[in-house]
């Protein structure tokens, strides 16, 4: 009964013995290493055991390294940290790619030895816009503290025609009040020429009536003078 006991005990612990190892190398000695992409920046890749696929439960021991496709920048060296959105297999870094294209290598030492690479392309984000801050802003200081709104500021047409206007105006008081230009002196010969034709005609009307006068008085005489003879 002994015997029987004792060569079971034994029988099982040769059988355990044999199990253990081959479970444990069912995974096999290589890692499955595929760069999926970028995720917002971030690398992404998938690590399974290369003989039947599993996720790997352990931590991964690895490093990241991109460089730009014409050589001229480095990134790196990260690590790989569990990404849950693609979980189980999934990982990631905390770091992120500048916009670019990238060659991208992850190389893994524990627990397993595995390797990938993948060029990724990084694309540019534009900024968010600001419209609704500025809006704001701009809605504040637009009125005054008692509720004024505020005066707006002239357009740079608006100036230039007022400028414009100002300009036209001052030259017009200037002519209004500049005093009338003194007449040349063809004007003045013309006038004085005129003035001296007046007192011409005036001259030869008053000795025409001083002849006439002393000839009615001639006349006068002579007739009373007939009419004494008589």
């Amino acid at each position: 009964m002994r015997i029987r006991i004792v060569l079971s005990a034994t029988l099982t612990a040769l059988g355990l013995m044999f199990l253990i190892p081959a479970a444990a190398h069912a995974h096999g000695d290589t890692l499955k290493v595929v760069v999926t992409g970028q995720r917002a920046g971030h690398v992404t890749t998938d690590i399974t055991w290369e003989n039947d696929g599993d996720a790997v439960d352990e931590t991964v021991a690895a490093t990241v390294n991109a460089v730009s496709v014409d050589g001229t920048r480095t990134m790196g060296p990260w690590r790989l940290v569990r990404d849950p959105a693609a979980a189980p297999a999934g990982w990631t870094t905390a770091e992120t790619l500048p916009p670019g294209s990238w060659k991208v290598t992850v190389e893994v030492g524990f627990p397993a030895l595995g390797k990938g690479e993948l060029e990724v392309g990084v694309p540019v984000v534009d900024p968010a816009p600001t419209t609704g801050t500025t809006s704001t802003g701009a809605a504040s200081t637009g009125a005054t503290a008692g509720g004024t709104p505020a005066v707006p500021a002239p357009t740079p047409e608006a100036a230039a025609g007022s400028t414009a206007g100002s300009g036209s105006a001052a030259a017009t008081s200037a002519d209004s009040s500049s005093p009338a230009p003194a007449p040349s002196g063809t004007q003045a010969a013309a006038g004085a020429d005129g003035d001296a034709v007046w007192w011409t005609t005036a001259g030869v009307a008053v000795t025409a009536l001083a002849g006439a006068g002393v000839g009615l008085l001639l006349r006068r005489r002579r007739m009373r003078g007939a009419c004494r003879t008589s």
